[in-house]
């Protein structure tokens, strides 16, 4: 069974898609996110400086960098735990929306077999996010605590910086495409992770395997 149960309370014609608590954890994730986002490249380079300005300063800027990026770390895990099921990777479903990708780049979705809670490329950007906080965080702390770095390991904190700025360029990446994405190619998506709720015409329509299943046995169901 997906990692919801299917609710009743539901207007006519809607299907819960997601719950309270994952909702909470994806916009926590996303503003958290975004505040680390903009003070990082702000330190990455002086054209975008002035984004630590609007955000307080340069001293509150690098204060509250860190501290938000672990708890960005925390709120990964949490996410994790609520969704590492759905984002199982390797299905037959996966294996056919990758072979058939073209058609969801060129939205010609109904052309693409059916799919479970997320498709491959939802899931494809979960694990990006995911592996990429956990080299943003390891990454990080030695940034933070340079200090604690021996002399004749100094570098690691070379090393360190290398792999804080690729981690950060792929996240910001997919980043960037999951927005596009749920506002310009799925505003379905992204309604539904406001209100918890998606058309049942929309859900069968993208996400087939999982509508029959958490409808499975209830009746009225078209």
């Amino acid at each position: 069974m997906s990692g919801m149960a299917y609710a009743e309370s539901v207007p006519a014609g809607q299907i819960q898609r997601y719950t309270f608590h994952e909702r909470a954890c994806h916009w926590v994730s996303g503003f958290v996110y975004t505040y680390c986002l903009a003070t990082g490249i702000a330190f990455y380079t002086p054209h975008l400086f002035w984004m630590a300005i609007v955000l307080g300063g340069a001293p509150t800027s690098r204060f509250w960098h860190p501290i938000l990026g672990v708890m960005f770390f925390v709120v990964s895990l949490w996410m994790h735990s609520l969704w590492r099921k759905d984002m199982t990777m390797g299905s037959a479903a996966d294996r056919g929306w990758m072979e058939n990708i073209r058609y969801y780049v060129t939205n010609q979705d109904e052309r693409l077999p059916p799919q479970g809670r997320f498709n491959a490329g939802q899931k494809g950007y979960f694990w990006a996010m995911f592996y990429g906080t956990v080299f943003l965080l390891l990454s990080g702390l030695v940034m933070w605590f340079p200090e604690y770095i021996p002399f004749h390991l100094a570098w690691i904190r070379h090393i360190a910086v290398l792999i804080h700025e690729a981690a950060a360029l792929i996240t910001i990446g997919a980043f960037i495409t999951h927005i596009y994405m749920a506002v310009f190619m799925m505003p379905q998506g992204i309604l539904g992770m406001m209100v918890g709720y998606a058309p049942k015409a929309w859900a069968r329509e993208h996400h087939r395997l999982w509508y029959d299943e958490v409808t499975k046995g209830k009746s009225g169901n078209p």
